[in-house]
Parts: C-alpha cells; sequence; structure tokens
C-alpha cells in the first residue's frame, strides 16, 4: 500500500463539511493522514493512502456518529464504516453490521474509508442535514489538517485487524 502525505479531496471534503455543519464541534478524534505510531501499528490502513477521515462524535454540537453511520450506508463513495465495535462494509453489505475485532473499536470517532474510484468525489456528505452557512464553510477550509493518532497506552497491534480483512481493490457496486 502506498502511503501518501496529501488526503484525497473527498477525504478533505467530508471533514470539511462536517465541521461547516457544525463548527462547535469538538474535533479531538478527527483524522485524516496518520501519524508516525499509527503508521506503524496499521501499515496497510486508509489513512496511509488518503482515503480515510475520522470524525469526532459529538452529537451535541451537531455530529452524531450513530446516525451518520447509519446514513452513510447509502453512500456509493462509502467503502467501510467502523463505529463503535461495530464494522459495515459495502463488499459485505448484505451481511449488515458485523462485528469489529480491531484493536480500537472506535467509541469517541466513526471511522470512514472511501472507494479510491470516487478520490475525487466532493459533493456533499451530509444530504440530509441542513447545509452550512457560507462563512461556516471559509472557516471549515481554513483549519488545520489533523493527523492521525494512537491513543495513549493503547496496545500497538502489527497490522490492523479491520485492514486484513477490507484490504481489496473492489471497487462498489
Amino acid at each position: 500500500m502506498k502511503r501518501v502525505t496529501k488526503a484525497s479531496p473527498a477525504a478533505v471534503a467530508l471533514l470539511r463539511q462536517a465541521t461547516a455543519i457544525a463548527p462547535k464541534r469538538k474535533k479531538a478524534s478527527d483524522g485524516l493522514l496518520p501519524s508516525a505510531a499509527h503508521l506503524k501499528a496499521n501499515p496497510t490502513s486508509d489513512h496511509n493512502t488518503g482515503l480515510a477521515v475520522d470524525i469526532t462524535h459529538d452529537p451535541r454540537k451537531g455530529i452524531d456518529c450513530n446516525v451518520i453511520f447509519e446514513k452513510l450506508k447509502e453512500d456509493e463513495r462509502v467503502k467501510y464504516l467502523i463505529w463503535r465495535g461495530k464494522i459495515w462494509s459495502r463488499e459485505r453489505r448484505k451481511e449488515g453490521n458485523r462485528k469489529y475485532t480491531g484493536s480500537n473499536l472506535h467509541v469517541k470517532h466513526l471511522h470512514i474509508s472511501i472507494n479510491d474510484t470516487h478520490a475525487d468525489d466532493t459533493s456533499p456528505w451530509f444530504w440530509w442535514m441542513n447545509q452550512p452557512k457560507i462563512v461556516n464553510q471559509v472557516k471549515a477550509r481554513l483549519q488545520p489538517t489533523p493527523k492521525k493518532k494512537v491513543a495513549e497506552g493503547a496496545v500497538v497491534a502489527p497490522v490492523c485487524t479491520c485492514c486484513q480483512v477490507h484490504n481489496t481493490k473492489r471497487k462498489a457496486k
């Protein structure tokens, strides 16, 4: 898997749109590109390709990952989603939500992996929500790009379980 130094336009758009819709939301668990620690712990992660986004769960301020997890299943740009110990993938969508057994159960943020065929698609990710004001869109573009972190005290596994399962080049149907 080739590591990139720049997130895909679709990944950047997803994070910026979340910030534009909910400008006062928490961003502590947001992530696009991996830190050195994340890269070491998860060498095949979609974050390494610029095709993954982590978005912090903050329902009080407008970003409810419970809702987003369900709604983004309808979006053909999504390769797979991980949230609160569950994984859903387009490739295995007929199975519904499955148990996620990776080292990080994603309880503070939703992980969204994007199909490589849609890497440049910046159309609205949150089509069911009110669209942001122009001023919030501008502010969101000025936010620095977050790096992916490994939580303090977390066990560093040699390879992410999720990536072993989903590291295919299949296209969404």
